[in-house]
């Protein structure tokens, strides 16, 4: 069995004990996380995958082991020697306070680890695996059977909404609003009664700024506790609300704040700020990985015009172009986990209480896993990327993102068959090295024909297809 006891949060880099070769500096021959790397990772990745199957980066919270080929990210996805409690030193240390200041960092970012720190994604079993039953009710393939329609309409709605006669923004328009009014049908926000929060996008950047940092500093860790804090004081009050009127007698919602509700009542779920934690971070995830998987996604299949033509006579092609197009340009890049018991890998000796960052985008450019593997190929067949992980922490919600992303790609083939990259346009890279996106993404009709009739939506494959037993696990 792993050894539970508490690591320390942030252990002492290996320093000199680190060869040469093992040292991705020294690899790189410059730094990993440059302006370059930001613009395509991908040949980074490659010269890691080359040069050894493990590397050590002090670039990554003050030092961490990199695996870049996809069975050791894999593994570190599944073995439970690999903790995903991680958050302690990733909070309560940022990287510009001196040692000197940790007291006061812990007092001040308190708020912010006492829920992080309860989220599902960072728990262990049988923590985790308590709360994931109970998250897992809300994404069954019939609930979100059931919520298909509602999406291809919210899709038509703001395709419909669209000047398409001159260039537009398509992450603006639908890339970074749909995920989260999606996420919200899902949860049960209602607009109309304001529970909604108005703010969730920019909530959104805030947390992604801190959590896609390699090294966030104490303003990013402050603000990212402003945004978590405002996101649990909206659904604090919606709680409360919900639990007022089921002590009226309103009968409960089938939604999954009235689930979490019900699991709290029952003891699965245990407390206020655990409660609290899945409510905000399924807001925030449920958001930020699909938004950039619309706007990655397009802009790639553009980029390869042959294919999308392919997309065009071939509309049953959608399902497996949705997964080559996580698998080519992942918006997640990497996660990381905690080694909880010595171990050995690769003869290398791994503490316990060390960081180790699963490249997930080197997995899936990795050339013993897929043939041609920098070539896109929206027919492959091979096995299923890593973009939603592996093992017990396999992405909850992975079946509702491939639901959008066909949903969103099937109407824009149908509406505007002749869309193309503006030609001036340049891509404006979140620089975020952890979620992979645009800010903004230019396209425009290449002639005026574009189909602008609201058709009734094609209703997405069958979920039995897009499942993430069938499509994505981690």
């Amino acid at each position: 069995m792993p050894d539970r006891r508490r690591a320390s949060a942030v252990p002492a880099p290996p320093g000199a004990s680190i060869p040469r070769s093992l040292d991705a500096r020294a690899v790189l021959g410059r730094a990993m996380l440059d302006s370059e790397f930001l613009r395509d990772p991908y040949p980074t990745y490659r010269a890691l995958r080359d040069a050894a199957p493990l590397a050590w980066s002090d670039e990554f919270f003050g030092g961490a082991w990199l695996v870049s080929r996809h069975a050791d990210v894999e593994l570190v996805l599944r073995d439970a020697r690999f903790s995903a409690q991680r958050t302690g030193g990733w909070v309560m240390h940022p990287a510009d306070e001196a040692h000197t200041n940790r007291r006061k960092a812990r007092s001040e970012l308190s708020g912010f680890q006492r829920l992080f720190a309860r989220a599902m994604i960072f728990l262990d079993a049988p923590d985790h695996t308590r709360v994931r039953q109970v998250m897992s009710a809300a994404f069954r393939p019939s609930d979100l059977q059931r919520l298909a329609p509602r999406i291809e309409m919210a899709v038509a709605e703001r395709l419909a909404a669209i000047d398409s006669h001159s260039p537009f923004d398509f992450v603006s328009a639908l890339a970074r609003p749909l995920p989260a009014q999606v996420i919200g049908m899902l949860m049960g926000l209602d607009e109309a009664e304001g529970d909604a929060p108005a703010d969730v996008v920019a909530w959104s950047d805030e947390l992604a700024q801190f959590v896609g940092a390699p090294a966030p500093n104490r303003l990013q860790a402050l603000s990212a506790q402003t945004a978590l804090l405002a996101m649990a004081r909206h659904f604090d009050g919606l709680l409360a609300r919900r639990r007022a009127a089921q002590a009226g007698g309103a009968e409960p919602r089938d939604d999954v704040i009235d689930r979490l509700l019900q699991a709290e009542r029952a003891g699965q779920i245990r407390g206020s700020a655990e409660l609290l934690a899945q409510c905000v971070m399924l807001l925030f995830a449920g958001h930020e990985t699909t938004r950039h998987l619309l706007a990655n996604g397009l802009r790639t299949l553009l980029s390869h015009p042959e294919q999308w033509r392919q997309l065009q006579r071939d509309r049953t092609l959608l399902p497996g172009a949705v997964r080559e197009l996580l698998r080519y340009d992942s918006p997640v890049q990497y996660t990381g986990r905690r080694v909880a018991t010595d171990l050995v890998l690769h003869g290398q000796t791994l503490r316990r209480g060390e960081l180790v960052v699963a490249l997930i985008g080197a997995a899936n450019r990795d050339p013993t896993r897929h043939e041609r593997p920098d070539a896109l190929d929206i027919t492959r067949r091979t096995a299923p990327p890593l973009a939603f992980g592996q093992g017990p922490h396999v992405c909850i919600g992975a079946a509702l993102t491939l639901m959008e992303a066909q949903s969103v790609f099937a109407q824009v083939l149908e509406r505007w068959p002749d869309l193309a990259l503006s030609p001036t346009a340049v891509p404006h890279w979140t620089g975020n090295a952890l979620y992979r996106g645009l800010n903004e993404l230019s396209v425009q009709c290449s002639g005026l024909s574009a189909n602008t009739q609201t058709a009734t939506p094609t209703l997405p494959v069958p979920l039995s297809v897009i499942s993430p037993d069938a499509a994505c696990k981690h």
